[in-house]
């Protein structure tokens, strides 16, 4: 017979595995699988070659490839090990990722399938925020609701998360994907943005979508993350729970996304509250130093600046977010080998700083050590560890291996579904 593939499921959501087997080989033939992904513009492609079985079968789920873009069995690797250039998502959240299969034996191709993945499930709405200075995306689930609700903040790279924001109103919760900084209508740097900009938008969403149980979590990336904890601790009447991926356990300065104007730049402020600066770990710090990361010969590691400010405990007291304050459960989510910053550390310092006080709540800490700065949700290209920063220009890696985020994207993901699930109310 003819070779095939077969892809279970074959249209689902971006976060549910499939199954991908190609059937009708010659004995131990090798073949050569590719996949390829047109995103917003651009080809993104991964291949490998396997060795078919006994029964002139090769399944993904089972069999580990030869030689390729990646190693091991990995039901997902073609996706996760793809590579190239520009953005993951098409601009339209509702347009589905359509991947193309082709398997190949001497160069001849002897079969081609193709499977789909949604971001935007049937039913979900989206509605533009451009009101009282907000500016965002709500995304609300199918159905009549109520539903829990979750604001999405993105880190230092600035915009307006939704592709997240997407996939969580595909698994019912409302979820507003906000901008503070780096989109239209907003500043295009970090740099003094102000708190009560995000309470504003944490009483629109309780208002607007009136969710479940009256449940609004904040979840936030990397400077996303940071502020995702000090907003907890600063609106706990406001912020049911608290998501922090790869966060920080202290108050930062501009860093990479700062406005370079005097009196700015990274070593500036980042947040304000009622007209002033919050104190920030960089600030008035005998040992803080960017020499690590202005010196180096390769790829700059930003985490190795910011272990230099660790040095002088009393001006990292001064710059510590008060987490003891936040009034829900806290979920955190870090990688080994984050080199944006030691995100595992500082996660350590959020849980150590929670139990020490008596946190009432839950208090979950997820860590994959061989993981790095960029985690995100399942099966998207995990290849793009280096780049340069979105608003600084400058060249960075962000630490970790194609495989080991991929790992940590699946589990990360996992935990922030389970977590929201038990918290908010459904």
């Amino acid at each position: 017979m003819a070779a095939s593939f077969t892809v279970s499921p074959s249209v689902d959501l971006i976060d549910v595995p499939r199954r991908i087997v190609l059937a009708g080989l010659p004995t131990g033939a090798e073949v050569t699988i590719a996949a390829e992904t047109p995103r917003d513009g651009r080809l993104w492609r991964a291949e490998a070659v396997f060795v078919a079985d006994g029964g002139g079968a090769v399944d993904l789920t089972r069999d580990a490839p030869v030689r390729g873009a990646y190693q091991g069995v990995a039901a997902m690797g073609l996706i996760w090990a793809q590579e190239g250039e520009g953005e993951f998502f098409h601009a339209d959240m509702a347009r589905p990722l359509e991947t193309t299969l082709t398997a190949s034996i001497g160069g001849a191709t002897v079969a081609s399938g193709s499977f789909t993945q949604i971001l935007m499930a049937d039913g979900v709405t989206r509605r533009p925020l451009i009101e009282d200075g907000l500016v965002g995306t709500l995304f609300l689930p199918a159905g009549e609701g109520p539903h829990p609700a979750i604001m999405i903040l993105n880190g230092s790279g600035g915009g307006i998360n939704e592709p997240r924001a997407a996939l969580w109103a595909s698994r019912g919760v409302a979820a507003l994907a906000l901008g503070y900084f780096g989109a239209p209508g907003l500043p295009r740097y970090i740099s003094n943005t102000p708190l009560e900009y995000f309470a504003r938008a944490l009483d629109w969403l309780h208002a607007t979508v009136r969710p479940l149980n009256d449940f609004v979590a904040v979840a936030g990336q990397s400077r996303g993350g940071e502020l995702a904890l000090l907003l907890g601790a600063t609106f706990p009447d406001r912020v049911s729970a608290v998501l922090g991926y790869v966060p920080s356990a202290f108050v930062h300065g501009g860093q990479a996304a700062a406005d370079p104007a005097p009196g700015l730049g990274r070593d500036g402020p980042c947040w304000t509250l009622d007209g002033k600066p919050l104190v920030h770990q960089w600030q008035d710090n005998l040992t803080a130093s960017w020499k690590p990361y202005d010196e180096a010969k390769e790829f700059r590691r930003n985490a190795d600046a910011m272990r230099t400010a660790l040095g002088d405990p009393a001006a990292m007291a001064r710059a510590r977010i008060p987490v003891e304050r936040i009034a829900g459960p806290v979920l955190l989510i870090s990688g080994g080998d984050d080199g944006a910053w030691p995100s595992d550390l500082y996660s350590l310092i959020v849980q150590s700083s929670l139990l020490a006080a008596g946190h009432p709540h839950e208090v979950v800490w997820k860590n994959w050590p061989a993981a790095g700065h960029s985690i995100l949700f399942p099966h998207v290209p995990s290849t793009r560890i280096a780049h340069r920063h979105p608003v600084s220009g400058i060249a960075t890696t962000m630490g970790g291996t194609p495989a080991a985020n991929a790992e940590a994207n699946d589990g990360a993901w996992a935990a922030a579904l389970a977590f929201v699930g038990r918290h908010g109310g459904r």
